[in-house]
This record gives structure tokens, C-alpha cells and sequence, in this order.
């Protein structure tokens, strides 16, 4: 009868020493991977810049001004009539990527200038100058589209950036923009 006691009182030990042990080591795996989780987040100085303004007064039509943003080029065209013109003359069935992406928008629409433009008027672009293949800055100016082309592996943009011909899957990305007045544009 004092052996049963005994055993009893054994297993109950055992299964405290289990759990003991299995909670220390939840603790310290917990204790290793957290700093690992949160380096993976933004420092300080890359939320501040999460919202950038920048001064459109001095773009002419026809130019465009390169700004960085969140480490990445963005691409601020103010088009001529010409460049809106050839843009919103092209067919969308000939466009390999149907999707205007653009964040300002739903994530569903289509392709179209106008959906790609920031204004009624289509005169002024923003995007984010880097190729959707492999992450090249395209060329402005450049392809057999006027608009701009990647040095990297050949990919050719309209001059709405939208892709034409080469090997990037889609176009490129309108980045959340908004205008602040007539010279201010807020990226972000």
C-alpha cells in the first residue's frame, strides 16, 4: 500500500517536472525569437518618412521630376497633350497587364489612362519608377512606346506605364498620392 502512494506521488512529480520544463523553454524560445520578429519592423526614421510632400510648381509638360520615396524612385510626369493623347488611344485588349494598379483606385480596374492619371485631364502621372520584372529604374523618354524603357532586360512602357512589350509581368505601380494645392504633392 505504501508502494501505490509512493508511485502515485512519482507520477504527479513527473508530469510537473514535463510541464516545468516545456513552459521554461516556450519562455526561451519566445525570449530568442522576439528580437528576431521585431528588427523585421520599420525603423523610426522610415515611418517618418512615410508621408513625403513635394514641390510640383516647377515641372514643365513634357518633363518629369524623379523623387525618392520609401528608398524607392517615383516618377512625376506632367504629360503633353500628345503624350495623353497617344495614352488613352490605345486598345486595352492589346495590353498584357488588364489591371490599372493603382492605389488610389480598387484593385479591379481596368487599365485605362484615366485610371492611371491623377487628374480628370490626364496631365499629370505618378508611379513608382522601378520595372516590375527584376527591379530596374526604367528610362523617361525612352522605348518604342514614349514612355519608358528598362536597360536591364528590355521591357518597353506606354506613356501611361503601362507595359507594352518585354518580360515585366505588370505595369507600373500609382503609388497613394494626393495634391495638396496646385504646387504640392503628398506621396503616401
Amino acid at each position: 500500500m505504501l508502494v501505490s502512494h509512493v508511485e502515485e506521488h512519482e507520477g504527479t512529480r513527473r508530469d510537473f517536472l514535463y510541464y516545468a520544463t516545456a513552459g521554461a523553454g516556450v519562455v526561451a524560445t519566445g525570449a530568442a525569437v522576439w528580437p528576431l520578429i521585431n528588427q523585421m519592423n520599420p525603423s523610426a526614421d522610415v515611418q517618418a518618412l512615410s508621408s513625403i510632400r513635394v514641390d510640383i510648381s516647377g515641372v514643365e509638360p513634357g518633363t518629369q521630376l524623379t523623387v525618392k520615396w520609401l528608398g524607392k524612385p517615383v516618377f512625376i510626369r506632367r504629360r503633353t497633350p500628345e503624350e495623353i493623347e497617344a495614352a488613352r488611344a490605345v486598345d486595352l485588349d492589346e495590353l498584357p497587364d488588364p489591371l490599372a494598379r493603382n492605389a488610389n483606385d480598387s484593385g479591379e480596374a481596368p487599365a485605362t489612362d484615366e485610371n492611371r492619371s491623377m487628374d480628370e485631364g490626364g496631365e499629370w502621372l505618378v508611379m513608382m519608377g522601378v520595372c516590375t520584372h527584376l527591379g530596374c529604374v526604367p528610362l523617361g523618354n525612352a522605348g518604342e512606346f514614349g514612355g519608358w524603357f528598362c536597360p536591364c532586360h528590355g521591357s518597353h512602357y506606354d506613356t501611361s506605364g503601362r507595359i507594352r512589350k518585354g518580360p515585366a509581368p505588370e505595369n507600373l505601380p500609382i503609388p497613394v498620392a494626393v495634391f495638396d494645392d496646385e504646387s504640392t504633392l503628398i506621396l503616401g
